[in-house]
């Protein structure tokens, strides 16, 4: 998998789990509050990872 794709899945990720976080936050729902949050959580590690692929193809590239 490529750094970009990563980036775009812990983008969606993350936007997906604002959306069950405010949503959980308007009923009352612990539950999917929780989940979003997890949601964004693994966003933010997806888009990480992205980045890493990424330098390490760049650094690949110089040697």
């Amino acid at each position: 998998m490529s750094g970009a794709f990563d980036k775009i899945k812990g983008t969606v990720e993350e936007k997906v789990g604002e959306a069950k976080q405010k949503v959980g936050d308007a009923t009352d729902d612990l539950g999917l509050q929780a989940e979003g949050v997890a949601d964004q959580v693994k966003g933010k590690f997806h888009k990480a990872e992205g980045e890493v692929k990424d330098r390490v193809d760049e650094a690949d590239d110089k040697t």
